[in-house]
């Protein structure tokens, strides 16, 4: 579950939003304006920030530059009021994620957006490489990468199609935002849609919008990700787990750059840059009649293979650095160093998770790490699927309350900072207390 923080200077708005969002397992943190929320930002890490446009002090859209500066993991939702649209399309420009209309109608479709914001929310390597005048927001030293970050660098700049194919958790997304990044649409909106998350109906309002009325819960006119693109890019992730029925409408607007809201009869106009992402096997599904050919021929401008983390081993030592580092802030651990041994084991692993599961096993680490050193005993790389289970030296419930002991004792039993300390909220924290006793 996330981490949520919500900044608006109404009440009962962040009363809403934190009830909808605790109901589904989230933590919540609320903030009366922006400087509320910019000081709690400088404490903690959150997943989600879900911020008014219209705050006394310091407003959302400084607050979005502030968190796109200064916490570049957190993605940010704002709340505008309806009829607004233009400005929250502003902030997804200046890097919000999303927006939702005030007022908030459907708890459901918050939710949703929230969750979708997480699963955005992959591990970025943070170090910079450079090979000739490309820099690639990953850290790269492997010579099997070369080719794949100077693919990049060529077509960056163009218009084309890209589709990128690879292993899950190889780094696609951040591949697309690269190619973004570089082009002449930079300063444009980079707008992201999984394909996988959403049924066919709602994928299909997802995409391209919807009329009023077009269907039970349409209380109001919906601009698609097509619309919010404009002028930028949009990324189809899990482009192959399209019905039929969307491929034939996709394909449409790839040739003829138009399309129509779910329920509305006026033609629309795009003007999108298309990257595209897939780990199946497009041309298998081909064969089986599940993807169309002509729509693979419109994606596969310009193809480009990412190899699994397993085919670039030099590379595993500098990810780990750097992902150690990540996962170490956001726990309030950030001294935290691999020895020798333990770097050793993470490069004769496999990875069938690739980047993802590197950041899942060191984040791990990070937790039952009991000094600055992180040791191969604390990777637990034996806990993989179809390994026999290896023997834990204490129960997750143990470890847990050690953390808390530790944490009360490095902050002299100050329980905010030791939540502050521990990447929890002051209420989770206190629930803990008393379920350990530890009153």
């Amino acid at each position: 579950m996330a981490r949520v923080l919500v900044a608006d200077d109404e009440e009962g708005i962040r009363a809403f939003v934190a009830t909808t969002l605790e109901r589904e397992g989230h933590e919540v943190e609320t903030a009366r304006d922006g400087v509320d929320a910019a000081t709690q930002l400088e404490h903690r890490v959150f997943d989600v920030l879900i911020t008014d446009l219209k705050m006394p002090r310091m407003d959302g859209m400084s607050l979005l530059e502030k968190v796109r500066r200064e916490r570049p993991e957190t993605e940010v939702i704002v709340l505008t009021a309806y009829g607004k649209v233009e400005t929250a399309v502003e902030a997804m420009r200046r890097g919000a994620f999303d927006f939702v209309e005030k007022p908030i109608s459907s708890p459901a479709a918050l939710r949703h957006l929230v969750a979708r914001a997480c699963e955005r929310r992959a591990p970025v390597p943070a170090r910079e490489s450079t090979v000739g005048d490309v820099s690639l927001p990953m850290t790269y030293g492997d010579p099997v990468m070369r080719p794949v970050v100077e693919a990049f660098g060529r077509v960056a700049p163009t218009q084309a199609t890209v589709l990128l194919l690879g292993e899950s958790g190889t780094g696609k997304e951040v591949a697309a935002r690269f190619v973004h990044s570089r082009s002449s649409r930079a300063s444009g909106p980079f707008v992201a849609v999984n394909c996988a998350v959403l049924s066919e109906s709602l994928l299909e309002s997802e995409l391209f919008g919807h009329e009023k009325g077009a269907f039970t819960g349409a209380h109001a006119q919906r601009r698609g990700r097509l619309e919010l693109a404009h002028g930028g890019t949009l990324f189809l992730d899990e482009v192959a787990e399209l019905r039929p029925s969307l491929q034939a409408k996709l394909l449409r607007v790839l040739q003829e750059r138009q399309y129509e809201r779910v329920g509305g009869g006026r033609t629309l106009s795009c003007d999108v840059r298309w990257i595209a992402a897939t780990n199946r096997d497009l041309g298998a599904m081909m064969a089986q009649g599940e993807f169309r050919e002509d729509l693979y021929h419109r994606l596969a401008v310009f193809p480009v293979r990412l190899p699994p983390l397993r085919a670039r081993p030099d590379d595993v030592p500098k990810l780990a650095e750097v992902l150690l580092r990540e996962v170490g802030r956001e726990i309030g651990r950030p001294d935290l160093t691999l020895t020798t041994e333990a770097s050793a084991r993470l490069v004769a692993h496999d990875w069938p998770g690739n980047v993802r599961e590197l950041r899942n096993v060191l984040e791990r680490a990070a937790i039952l790490a009991t000094g600055r050193l992180v040791g191969p005993e604390q990777l637990w790389l034996d806990l993989t699927p179809g390994s026999a289970p290896v023997e834990v030296p204490q129960s997750l419930r143990d470890l847990e309350r050690a953390a808390i002991e530790r944490a009360l004792s490095a902050t002299g039993g100050n329980r905010r900072k030791a939540a502050d300390l521990l990447g929890i909220g002051l209420r989770t924290l206190y629930d803990k207390l008393k379920r350990y006793d530890l009153g």
